[in-house]
């Protein structure tokens, strides 16, 4: 049974800022405390990183809805860049920041705790449930970093962790709150059986950078343009297709099917643009400074995944210059199939 509406020492409603991330975990701790009877305020900062593809719904409005709060999203994306390419706290298997990446969206929160006179801030984290972030040493770093101190409140674990502001002021009974750690998921299901929340998805990290392949495409920008030199159109870039280097100086992008053709050439901006001439094929970017040779190659690469006749040329056309207004017609051979060198240039899981 829900409790009686909580307020503080001066007679004002509690409030709470919840962060919610679309997953379960997040969604149980803003029900758990909202039963409480504190007011909450649902908070999403957007993620640039976020490896799912657009969907109808929006699974962080479906949660804000299925437990009943209103809804705040922000978009940071200049600083969470910065993050991705100087993090302090180093990444895990990836090139996920994640303990940085916790900091940053908890100051973000903290900012929106200030602004709309919430006293608190609530995360679903799990102690013990990721290694990297979400240890004891990495739960109180965090803390401590993003300033909220003992403002924040895990509530699934709060039972194991350091009491915090609104325990100690009675807002909240550890008593009342679920005994929830490790890596289990089978306690949050019972849960969000009982609190009636449904369609959560599986957990499955949901960011691109702890995916092998996308990493590997991160490292090798990183190394070869420098992390400052990686805009926000080069982020993006690095998650569709397939990646080729080269060399230093040439790197190829292939679109996989019609959606991503049309992406690549969007994005383009000032990186040659190939396209097959009279038969279906992707669309190929080539970025960097390539040779004659270099384009050519990246030309036979095209022709290797376009719809082409074994032993028979292909015709490619290749657009550059800064308003792609030169064009060229390369006619070259398909690359063979088991061509060594493919597996060589590609950057996935394989490389690095």
């Amino acid at each position: 049974m829900k409790r009686k509406r909580v307020v503080d020492s001066a007679g004002r409603p509690v409030k709470a800022i919840a962060m919610l991330s679309g997953g379960l975990d997040s969604s149980l701790a803003a029900a758990v405390v909202k039963r409480l009877g504190i007011d909450v305020l649902g908070l999403h900062v957007r993620h640039l990183f976020s490896g799912k593809p657009a969907a109808e719904r929006d699974p962080i409005a479906d949660s804000a809805a299925q437990i009943g709060i209103p809804l705040r999203v922000i978009d940071r994306p200049d600083e969470q860049l910065e993050i991705v390419r100087h993090p302090h706290h180093g990444t895990g298997a990836g090139m996920n920041p994640c303990i940085d990446c916790r900091i940053f969206i908890l100051r973000v929160a903290s900012g929106v705790m200030e602004d709309v006179g919430a006293q608190f801030v609530i995360t679903g984290e799990v102690l013990g449930q990721r290694p990297m972030s979400q240890h004891l040493k990495a739960l109180e770093l965090v803390a401590k970093q993003s300033a909220l101190e003992d403002r924040l409140l895990r509530p699934l674990s709060a039972r194991f962790l350091p009491e915090t502001l609104p325990v100690r002021e009675g807002w909240i009974r550890l008593e009342d709150l679920p005994e929830i750690h490790g890596r289990g998921r089978q306690p949050q299901i019972e849960l969000a059986r009982y609190y009636g929340i449904r369609d959560f998805p599986q957990p499955a990290g949901g960011c691109l950078l702890i995916e092998k392949a996308y990493s590997a495409r991160l490292r090798d920008a990183f190394s070869v343009y420098g992390a400052d030199q990686v805009d926000r159109q080069g982020f993006e870039l690095l998650a569709l297709g397939r990646h080729f280097r080269l060399s230093a100086n040439a790197k190829v992008i292939l679109g996989h099917d019609e959606q991503e053709n049309a992406k690549l050439a969007e994005k383009a901006g000032e990186r040659a643009v190939l396209d097959p001439v009279e038969l279906m094929g992707p669309t190929g970017l080539v970025e960097g400074n390539p040779s004659d040779e270099e384009l050519r190659l990246a030309a036979s690469l095209l022709a290797r995944y376009s719809d082409h006749r074994p032993d028979e040329s292909v015709r490619v056309r290749a657009l550059s210059g800064p308003q792609h207004e030169q064009e060229t017609i390369l006619e070259v051979l398909p690359l063979a199939a088991d061509d060594e060198r493919i597996a060589l240039w590609r950057l996935d899981d394989t490389k690095r």
